[in-house]
């Protein structure tokens, strides 16, 4: 049957000499190196290593064993430590590599074929898909995020295709955040189908200009025009599907930069309120006549425009007029 001190990592000169010290109980060093038939230096050493594992004690030139079970404990207990330790340097290793396994697995995938690409024509089959992929994604709500740069695709959005994903998030299939370009929200339907977006989970910001359409769907899919910066409408819905995480990051940290710049919509219980009175404003009315206008006091007025100052970062309420119909607030 093999040492047990051997089994836990000491050495067969370190276990003998274990042994020797627990025969001889009290011993010096002298006493041991002549036991061990070697060095006073070579033994001390040695008994130097085994009191820094606990299992002799060393009191007033004497060595003393411990009692065998208690000594085992304490190695054993080390020994345990340092497994416990190696394993979170391996999970913390594990986790600081998994971006580099990514890119090696997409690199590895472009070199072998499976770097997908497909061709994809059509609205339907474009709005069909998303729901999808939805429905395959293993962690629902899968999160979609998309960007609209015109408003012809707004308009077709609003007519025809909104309803299969807001049907898809009022089932928890997936979650929308889309940007789109302040103008189109004058287009008929925009803001009805938006609001119900909105109602029903997804987010929605603004910028002037969208550079142009695209879309992720989870880590795994992206959705590319066949001309960047170009509208679906003039292609046919011509776009590429493509799967590979790598295409899916850029694209997400490009429309989380686009979603850092965009502006909230323009509606809402408490910009309405904004908006009601940048627009009167905007007549020539007074605070009074405003105030008689929506049945409110001159104070909730006044306290209105300097919400409205505030989100729009102005400094006068003339300056904010012109924010505001610059973002589109007063169509």
């Amino acid at each position: 049957m093999s040492d047990p001190f051997e089994t836990l990592g000491l050495d067969p000169a370190q276990t003998a000499l274990y042994s020797a010290v627990l025969r001889l109980h009290k011993a010096t060093r002298t006493d041991l190196a002549q036991a061990m038939d070697g060095t006073v230096e070579k033994v001390g050493r040695q008994l130097d290593d085994l009191v820094k594992l606990g299992v002799i004690d060393e009191q007033s030139g004497q060595y003393l064993a411990r009692h065998p079970a208690a000594a085992l404990g304490r190695v054993i207990a080390e020994r345990l430590d340092r497994l416990a330790e190696e394993s979170r340097m391996i999970d913390s290793a594990l986790g600081s590599i998994r971006s580099l396994i990514r890119d090696y697995d997409a690199g590895r995938d472009y070199r072998s074929g499976p770097f997908t690409v497909e061709m994809v024509s059509g609205a339907d089959i474009l709005y069909e898909s998303v729901v999808g992929i939805a429905v395959q994604c293993q962690t629902p709500p899968m999160p979609l995020l998309t960007a609209v740069p015109d408003e012809r695709t707004m308009t077709d959005f609003a007519r025809k295709f909104a309803d299969p994903w807001i049907d898809a998030q009022k089932r928890n299939l997936l979650t929308v955040h889309t940007i789109i370009p302040v103008s189109t929200l004058t287009v008929p339907g925009v803001r009805e189908q938006l609001t119900r977006l909105i109602e029903s989970g997804g987010k929605v910001r603004t910028l002037d200009r969208v550079p142009s359409w695209f879309l992720t769907a989870g880590a795994e899919v992206a959705g590319m025009p066949a001309h960047w910066g170009g509208n679906l409408p003039d292609h046919a819905y011509n776009f590429y599907l493509v799967r590979t995480s790598v295409v899916v990051g850029v694209l997400r940290s490009l429309f989380q930069e686009l979603w850092a710049r965009a502006m909230p919509l323009p509606w809402g219980s408490r910009r309405d309120g904004m908006v009601q009175v940048l627009r009167l404003a905007a007549q020539g009315m007074c605070d009074d006549s405003i105030a008689r206008q929506l049945g409110l006091s001159v104070r909730t007025v006044r306290g209105r425009f300097a919400d409205a100052m505030t989100e729009l970062g102005a400094q006068s309420r003339f300056h904010a007029g012109v924010e505001a119909a610059r973002r589109g607030w007063l169509r």
